[in-house]
């Protein structure tokens, strides 16, 4: 028989096999929803992604993409693969990390030694192995891990860090008496700097690491001694959290400012001479190391050294970002702001152990820390970072209810009973944090990897064993992501803590200690607002990692309790195996359906048929992480469309994004943006109040921006004490003049349209403050002249539209924005004049649906959202077609949106019910009442249960329900079904009630 460590070894890298195949089978082909397009495209350039980047994911994800060998289309699955490995090598490491941790409790010897040289029997051998197996595969069919497996985001590769220093620490453990064990530090050392690029939650596992060098290092273990230990190792998280990442750039921009704007020196020289004092502290380090002969001092010189080599790979951004590149979110390429990008000062901050509670005002406003700029040869303030004082009163410890957004008081009193005007209590606060922050937020997400997930709807609750689908919605019923895993692994888990806390003490806190901080001490740090834009299950990767430690021991403790009926060890060693591998089994037949991303384009296909619907040089404006980063992606790596210049409204409220939208990117040219730098400065005209001027009654937009430009006196208004002023608007109706011969002459108005043509475009603008964006947009219709195409994306917030709906023109998934007045145009009604033949060309012939008519491809809720609003243009085509009189196209473009996406590929939504009328006017009768009573029927189904069932928690799904019962019985009533239509509206009146 081979000997033990070779078996670990080969067992080990079947593991790794089996993990890599799967995830290898159900990648992602493409850039999926959320962060991945930009992850994607910022990995193929070496672009700068979003604060704080990711510059070892991306100078890996560099790597991979070469494979690529200049085909874009293979860049993003080539990029997902680096995850898809990182998981993999997670997996790998955690069989040999309980595999060590199984061999000593297998071996009777807890605690901390070599064992190395001891050789198991062959039944104690494949007891080991198969609670390795066990306990890796239960963690790689896990559902958050395997969501991360096989997608480019920077979870999978974090885990893997993770996964790395447990093993490399109990690798040490092993060889602690040797005297050169100390390289396996210095090497976790670098290891953890090299997460820093990637992300924080692998420093979380320090604690635990601190324990198993205090237990191996001490005879005589003391709870004083392991207080001690645990300060200490969380001091040294601290160092790095806020000392080094943060703490050293900081310190070089406070040298380079003094050097600088005191001594008088050139730009980066106090950056030197910062390098310079830092090396020469270190080279004394080392040297007091060595004059002591101190070994601790040196393998700490030693540790400190390999953090900053890690670390080190953040040069690319600033390096990057100084080349000014089509993506440089920040444009971090100084050293002033590349803290700022590190500190992630763009996003806020959140209340962590004392601060205001939600009813808290502010009593002043302070100056806080200034913000720097290069203006000539010094670095001036370009503006002080507001400070918020609150009375003493008004802060509490622990502040979990701090939030005054409305929408967030809403979602509030969904779990704690509070009022507004009333200060929340202790207990009330507690009770939001131990419901909602860790029973909703960590303990649901928890149990849906160990126990079962409901559905993919958000706020999905736990599958319990024994749950009934009966009286379910049918799409949480026959959702794939409807995954029971009888709470087998849960079951198998708590029995290996069991087993591990009562034989071998010591390693079982180690184990509850990366537990616990990779869990439940992230939902204290994080401190969560009530509703989030997605689920959040990733972030806590590392506590389910390490609870699969323990489901890999509950191997040991099913052999323990099969003593009595199996006296052989290699007997009881193959019956427990067999008995622990039913469980990933289970996880792994259950999750496939939902993890199997083989053949899902969505995303990049929405993408390109969003750009593929602008005219040639247009310019794009977006809404955030969805709307925008499928397109970086589909024009950065597959060069789609880059012609389009894609503008994101959010990021147009920051000065250097302005500042690249008037760069030249690819083939776009830049923005016809007239304002100067110093008039959208951070701090400038960040927003713009309405102030009315009852002698203006109207604003021509041109002379409005000639005024903002000139900083004019005549648009300023005092506010607070009266010493500050702010630019602001006097009226809310503002016009354009057009001169409608040269917009003739252009041909950019259809047809059909001119006689729509006018003279001067008017609309009003309903907001009580213009935000620099809107500004923007303004000056882009005032600078533009339309020499360049306008459009807004049709998934962009309509509050962000200006009131200009009267003037859009609908062109496949954007509104286009002319001077022609559309005289179908309804305040509560549909938005964008239908040009007939241009919509039926984008949707009949230019767009792409791959694998929206299928059946077995898993579209999760995100991935719903875009065939829907495929469908509204469907329908409004088809209305228009019908209202023009003709029949054929109209039909031809039902039945293609139909056949694109089937209802058993893309169930009915809430668009379907305005293809109703049209279909009866096609001659399709039969498909329109189907539709009704289908969408009925669910309706009436998902009210029923959500009325009785946790109905504050899914308050978009109820909405969304009563929306379409009320499509339903409008479109019924309009051909005439008036049973259909009493039965939809009574039930819409029915639940409305409620």
């Amino acid at each position: 028989m081979r000997s033990y460590k070779s078996l670990n070894n080969l067992l080990g890298w079947l593991v790794f096999a089996i993990a890599t195949l799967t995830y290898i089978l159900t990648l992602e082909p493409t850039a999926s929803f959320w962060d991945c397009g930009e992850f994607i495209a910022c990995s193929y350039k070496l672009l700068v992604p979003h604060p704080p980047g990711a510059p070892t994911f991306l100078l890996l994800g560099r790597l991979f993409s070469l494979l690529a060998f200049g085909d874009g289309t293979k860049v993003a699955v080539l990029v997902n693969m680096l995850s898809a490995l990182s998981s993999s090598f997670t997996v790998l490491f955690l069989f040999w990390t309980i595999t060590m941790m199984a061999k000593k409790l297998v071996l009777h010897r807890p605690g901390m030694h070599d064992d190395r040289n001891l050789e198991p029997t062959s039944g104690q051998t494949w007891l080991i192995l198969g609670a390795g197996a066990v306990g890796a595969l239960a963690y790689a069919f896990s559902d958050s891990f395997w969501f991360n497996a096989v997608e480019a985001e920077v979870y999978a590769m974090s885990s893997l860090c993770t996964a790395a220093v447990v093993w490399l620490m109990l690798k040490w453990e092993n060889r602690a008496d040797e005297a050169d064990s100390d390289r396996w530090l210095i090497l976790i050392a670098y290891v953890i700097g090299l997460s820093i690029g990637v992300h924080l939650l692998n420093l979380l596992a320090i604690p635990a690491l601190g324990f198993i060098y205090y237990y191996r290092r001490t005879n005589n273990p003391t709870l004083t001694g392991g207080i001690i230990t645990l300060a200490l190792s969380s001091v040294i998280v601290g160092l790095i959290l806020a000392g080094i990442i943060p703490g050293l750039p900081t310190l070089a921009g406070n040298f380079e400012v003094f050097f600088v704007n005191t001594i008088g020196l050139p730009f980066n020289w106090g950056l030197v001479i910062f390098l310079v004092v830092f090396v020469g502290l270190i080279w004394f380090g080392f040297r007091q190391s060595f004059q002591r002969r101190s070994r601790l001092l040196n393998t700490a010189m030693l540790a400190f050294v390999f953090i900053l080599i890690g670390y080190s790979s953040y040069l690319i951004v600033p390096i990057r970002s100084s080349y000014h590149p089509t993506i440089n979110e920040n444009d971090p390429e100084d050293v002033l702001s590349f803290v700022s990008y590190l500190k992630r000062e763009q996003y806020g901050d959140r209340p962590l152990l004392y601060g205001p509670q939600f009813n808290a005002q502010p009593v002043a406003q302070n100056e806080g820390a200034p913000r720097y700029v290069r203006k000539g040869d010094k670095y001036v303030v370009a503006e002080y970072r507001p400070e918020l004082e609150y009375r003493p009163e008004d802060k509490m410890l622990l502040p979990r209810l701090y939030s005054n957004d409305p929408l967030h008081m809403i979602y509030y009193k969904k779990w704690v009973d509070i009022q507004e005007g009333v200060k929340p209590t202790m207990g009330q606060n507690l009770s939001f944090l131990t419901r909602y922050q860790m029973g909703h937020m960590f303990w649901r997400y928890f149990m849906w990897n160990y126990v079962g997930r409901e559905s993919d709807i958000q706020q999905a609750g736990i599958l319990w064993p024994g749950a009934s689908s009966a009286g379910l919605p049918e799409r949480i019923a026959d959702s794939e992501a409807r995954n029971n895993f009888f709470a087998l692994p849960l079951i198998l888990g708590i029995l290996g803590l069991f087993y591990q806390v009562r034989r071998d003490g010591r390693n079982a806190f180690i184990v509850g200690l990366l537990f616990v901080f990779t869990g439940l001490a992230i939902v204290l740090y994080l401190n969560q607002p009530p509703i989030e834009p997605r689920e959040r299950d990733y972030t806590f990767a590392g506590a389910t990692f390490a609870f699969a430690i323990w489901i890999g021991l509950g191997v040991l403790a099913l052999a323990d309790l099969l003593k009595t009926a199996l006296k052989a060890d290699t007997a009881r060693a193959a019956v427990a195996t067999l008995l622990g591998l039913v469980i990933p089994g289970i996880m792994a037949a259950q999750g496939w359906d939902d993890h199997d991303r083989s053949d899902r384009y969505n995303s990049v296909d929405s993408a390109k048929n969003l750009l593929n619907s602008c005219a040639p040089n247009a310019i794009l404006f977006t809404n955030g992480d969805n709307d925008t980063f499928p397109l970086w992606y589909a024009q950065e790596v597959e060069g789609i469309r880059t012609d389009v210049r894609v503008a994101v409204l959010s990021y147009l409220n920051t000065d250097w994004y302005i500042d690249q939208m008037k760069r030249r990117a690819y083939k776009s040219q830049p923005l016809p943006i007239s304002m100067d730098n110093a008039n959208y400065a951070q701090g400038t005209n960040d927003y713009l109040p309405y102030a009315e001027n009852p002698a203006v009654k109207e604003i021509d937009v041109r002379q409005f921006m000639q005024l903002v430009n000139q900083n004019s006196d005549l648009l300023k208004v005092s506010y607070g004490d009266g010493t500050k002023s702010l630019l602001s608007f006097p009226s809310r109706k503002f016009y354009l003049p057009i001169d409608t011969a040269a917009v003739y002459k252009m041909g950019i108005i259809p047809a059909e349209r001119r006689r729509q043509l006018v003279p001067r475009m008017e609309w009003e603008v309903s907001k009580s403050a213009i935000e620099k964006k809107s500004l923007v947009i303004l000056d882009i219709l005032a600078t533009n002249n339309w020499q360049r195409p306008v459009y807004f994306s049709s998934t962009v917030d309509s509050r962000d539209f200006m009131g200009l709906q009267p003037y859009f023109q609908l062109e496949g998934m954007a509104y286009r924005i002319l001077p022609a007045l559309d005289p179908n145009y309804e305040p509560r009604g549909e938005e964008g004049y239908v040009t007939n033949d241009l919509m039926y060309e984008k949707l009949m012939k230019t767009f792409t649906y791959r694998g929206l008519n299928d059946p077995n491809i898993f579209y999760d809720e995100n991935h719903l959202r875009f065939p829907a609003n495929y469908r509204d243009k469907f329908s409004r085509l088809a209305n228009s077609l019908l209202a023009a009189g003709d029949k054929t196209r109209a039909k031809q473009a039902i039945d293609k949106c139909f056949a694109v996406m089937p209802d058993k590929a893309i169930p009915y939504d809430y668009y379907v019910p305005q293809f109703i009328p049209a279909l009866v006017a096609v001659g399709e009768r039969q498909r329109a009442t189907e539709i009704m009573d289908t969408m009925t029927g669910r309706a009436e189904q998902a009210l029923a249960y959500y009325s009785t069932h946790n109905s504050a928690m899914f308050d978009q799904e109820y909405q969304t329900y009563l929306l379409s019962l009320n499509s339903v019985g409008r479109a019924a009533q309009q051909i005439g079904d008036e049973q259909r239509a009493a039965k939809a509206l009574g039930l819409f009146q029915q639940y409305m009630r409620q």
